[in-house]
C-alpha cells in the first residue's frame, strides 16, 4: 500500500457567536455530579438510564477490578470507563462529516470520590465533539447529540449538576490521519481487503497492550464500509486517571477506517493520544511520558500497515 501520513494540527473551530459567544471559557470535557451518600446509584444504573434515554451504552468495564489484578491497588472508590452511541444521528452526521467517527463510540469515565460522596460522569461537550470532529457546534445534528447524552445525565444521576472544570480549553488539538491505497485482487472485494488490513491491525494491538472493548461496521450508502473502533491501553489510563479520573471523556480512544464510493483511497484517523496531556493539564513528566508512548505505540503501527 501507498502510504500518505498527515497530522493535522487544527485550532479551535470558528463557530457560530450565538453559540459560542464564551469560547475563551467553554470547556472541552464535562463532569455531571450528585450527591451518593445513600449509594443508589452505581455504574449499572447509569448505564440503565442511558439506554432508556436512547443513549447505548456497549461496554460499561468496572476498572478497578481490572486494575486490582494488574497493579495492585487502585486510586478511586469507584471508577468505570464506559462507551455509548447514538446510532441515528452518527448515521446522519457521517453522510457530510466522517470525521464523526473519531468520537464513534463515545466514552465517559464513572467514578466516586469517597471524601464527599459524590459520584461523577465525565464526558465530551458539545464543544470538545465540534473540536475533535471539526463539524461546526452550529451543526443540528451535533448539538442534538450532546443534547441526548446530556438528557441521558439527568436522568441518570436526578438532581445532579455540572462542576466547575477548568481545564485548558484553548489548548490546540490534533488528529492523526493516514490514507492508504487499498488494492483489490480480482478474487477479492473491497471488503475482504478492508477485513485483512483490520486483522493485521488487531494482530498488532495486543503485543503492545492495547486492548479492543468493542468496534463497529456502520453501513451507509455513501461508503464501501466505516468501521470504527474502541480502543484502550491500560498502561496509559491507570496512571492518568489518578488525578485525572475524567479522563474517561477520551479514553477509551476511537479510530476510525472508511472509503467513501467516489474515492479511490481509505482513510484513517484517531485523536492524538498526546491531546490528553495539555487538555486534562497533565504536569507528572512520568505520566505523560506514559501518555506519549502509547501516541507513539499505535501511530508506528498504523505507519508500518500503510506503507
Amino acid at each position: 500500500m501507498k502510504k500518505i501520513v498527515t497530522i493535522f494540527i487544527g485550532a479551535f473551530l470558528a463557530l457560530g457567536a450565538s453559540v459560542y459567544a464564551s469560547s475563551t471559557t467553554e470547556q472541552n470535557l464535562r463532569v455531571f455530579s450528585v450527591d451518593n451518600s445513600k449509594g443508589s446509584i452505581n455504574a449499572k444504573s447509569i448505564e440503565k438510564a442511558f439506554n432508556a434515554s436512547g443513549v447505548m451504552v456497549d461496554v460499561n468495564n468496572n476498572m478497578n477490578s481490572i486494575f486490582e489484578k494488574r497493579y495492585g491497588f487502585v486510586h478511586h472508590k469507584a471508577y468505570n470507563l464506559a462507551i455509548f452511541t447514538n446510532n441515528a444521528l452518527v448515521t446522519k452526521l457521517m453522510k457530510d462529516h466522517p470525521t464523526i467517527g473519531l468520537i464513534t463510540p463515545l466514552s465517559m469515565s464513572i467514578y466516586e470520590n469517597a471524601k464527599n460522596n459524590t459520584i461523577n460522569v465525565s464526558t465530551l461537550s458539545l464543544a470538545g465533539m465540534a473540536r475533535i470532529t471539526k463539524i461546526p457546534a452550529t451543526n443540528p445534528d451535533l448539538i442534538a447529540y450532546a443534547a441526548s447524552v446530556d438528557a441521558a445525565l439527568h436522568k441518570a444521576l436526578p438532581n445532579g449538576k455540572y462542576l466547575n472544570v477548568k481545564h485548558n480549553a484553548k489548548a490546540v488539538a490534533s488528529v492523526t490521519s493516514f490514507e492508504a491505497e487499498f488494492e483489490v485482487e480480482d478474487d477479492m472485494t473491497i471488503s475482504d481487503v478492508k477485513d485483512s488490513f483490520k486483522e493485521e491491525f488487531e494482530g498488532e494491538l495486543g503485543p503492545v497492550g492495547f486492548l479492543v472493548p468493542k468496534s463497529y461496521s456502520i453501513e451507509h450508502a455513501d461508503y464501501d464500509f466505516f468501521d470504527t473502533y474502541s480502543i484502550i491501553r491500560f498502561n496509559a489510563i491507570f496512571p492518568v486517571s489518578k488525578d485525572h479520573p475524567d479522563a474517561g471523556a477520551y479514553a477509551p480512544f476511537s479510530l476510525v477506517i472508511y472509503k467513501k464510493k467516489d474515492e479511490e483511497t481509505a482513510h484513517i484517523a484517531f485523536p492524538s493520544i498526546t491531546n490528553w496531556i495539555t487538555d486534562l493539564d497533565i504536569t507528572d513528566e512520568k505520566v505523560a511520558q506514559a501518555v506519549r508512548e502509547t501516541h507513539e505505540k499505535i501511530e508506528t503501527i498504523l505507519t508500518e500497515l500503510t506503507e
